[in-house]
């Protein structure tokens, strides 16, 4: 099978074609500044050892699955984007979903409706798929949903202690994202450690511009960091993650802040940003090495929010087969991982430095009781495995 996983922002499309049978990228991409008066692309495939880059006009998503299948048509890697198998869309937001959907006219409307609870990335999520239709209208689509690893949560963990009737009539509770990431690594981790992902418990942890942690017990969710929406949890590249709510109500009443101005705030200004100047972890340690005080108070910060969750997932699961990182700072930051451990040895959680140091698979010293995982995410492939699943067992169901 050869599958499309496309990845839509509301100015970008991220894509990468899998073969299915070698799990092999066949080719992937970057299409920018969609709707801007001059776009980006960059576009890879196996059968050209370099990428094309280029400067041109993109109006809009159609434009830019256009530009995909022109490429993939001329790379000869396909005959049309309508001779795939299938494609994989991400969608941020799947409300109540607890597993990745064909995509119908029923599942559009669920999606639409959902817009209210993530109202900058569906929008764009549901451009990438309708512009996929019209340029492959006979091949499956398949969303895949950020929320839906997180849908086996039970009740006292996804529930927000408000008034019960008013969270049923708005949708208001615990979604948790980044599932797609946590899903590949607990599955990597369970092969890593030889032991089926059903007896598996973890703690997984992924780290980049946005940051999110999640305890699985015996290979489901319980629990996640991240609530109705991406702000809650973890400290983050620009978002704040947990703070006490009466914080909105202050700004509001002493600096007059309006409400697109508050969410600006904690999304786009807070999290390392906001204590430092920077959202770059790479700069917040170079800044801290060179006795930036706040440079060393954020990432401290960052670190101390990570420990706090271990901590808590740790007497939630009550047993932990391993502690993994993964995402752009969990994968390539010796320092966070060391930081975000330390003094977690009464919990039988030790790193070896030397393995740490060297980004190993393993990095718990032999005394660990835990072990201590660097497992690198693949969220790309893992939507193409999940839309390769949908796919064969609605064929399933046909036959």
């Amino acid at each position: 099978m050869k599958i499309l996983v496309i990845n839509s922002g509301s100015s970008s499309i991220k894509f990468q074609l899998f073969s299915m049978k070698e799990r092999k990228v066949l080719a992937s991409g970057l299409i920018e500044q969609i709707g801007e008066p001059l776009g980006k692309i960059k576009l890879t495939s196996s059968h050209s050892k370099e990428p094309i880059t280029q400067k041109l006009v993109i109006p809009n998503h159609e434009h830019g699955i256009e530009i995909i299948s022109s490429f993939l048509i001329n790379s000869k890697i396909i005959k049309s984007l309508d001779s795939l198998d299938g494609i994989g869309h991400r969608v941020v937001h799947g409300g109540e979903f607890n597993e990745s959907q064909l995509i119908n006219d029923d599942i559009m409307q669920e999606i639409i409706k959902n817009t209210s609870l993530a109202p900058i990335h569906n929008p764009a999520n549901i451009a990438g798929i309708k512009a996929a239709e019209v340029e492959a209208p006979n091949v499956p689509q398949v969303a895949v949903f950020d929320t839906a690893f997180h849908q086996t949560m039970p009740p006292y963990a996804y529930t927000y202690a408000l008034p019960y009737d008013l969270c049923k009539r708005l949708h208001i509770r615990r979604y948790g994202f980044h599932g797609t990431s946590h899903r590949y690594i607990a599955e990597e981790a369970s092969k890593i450690l030889k032991k089926p992902l059903s007896k598996c418990n973890f703690i997984t942890l992924h780290l980049g511009g946005g940051a999110s942690a999640a305890a699985i017990k015996n290979g489901k969710c319980i629990d996640t960091s991240m609530g109705l929406s991406p702000l809650e949890g973890l400290i983050m590249g620009t978002r704040s993650g947990d703070l006490d709510p009466a914080i909105i109500f202050y700004l509001e009443r002493v600096e007059k802040l309006k409400p697109y101005e508050l969410d600006m705030l904690l999304n786009k200004q807070s999290g390392l940003k906001g204590v430092c100047g920077t959202n770059d972890l790479r700069e917040v340690q170079e800044k801290m090495n060179n006795g930036d005080e706040r440079a060393k108070l954020a990432f401290d910060m960052f670190c101390y929010r990570i420990r706090k969750y271990i901590g808590s997932y740790y007497a939630v699961l009550g047993r932990v087969d391993a502690i993994i990182f993964t995402g752009g700072i969990g994968e390539n930051s010796a320092s966070v991982r060391h930081q975000s451990c330390k003094g977690l040895s009464h919990c039988g959680i030790l790193i070896d430095k030397k393995k740490n140091a060297e980004n190993s698979t393993h990095i718990e010293n032999d005394k660990s009781e835990v072990k201590i995982l660097v497992v690198p995410t693949n969220e790309e492939l893992e939507i193409a495995k999940l839309t390769e699943h949908i796919i064969q067992k609605n064929n399933n169901k046909i036959g």
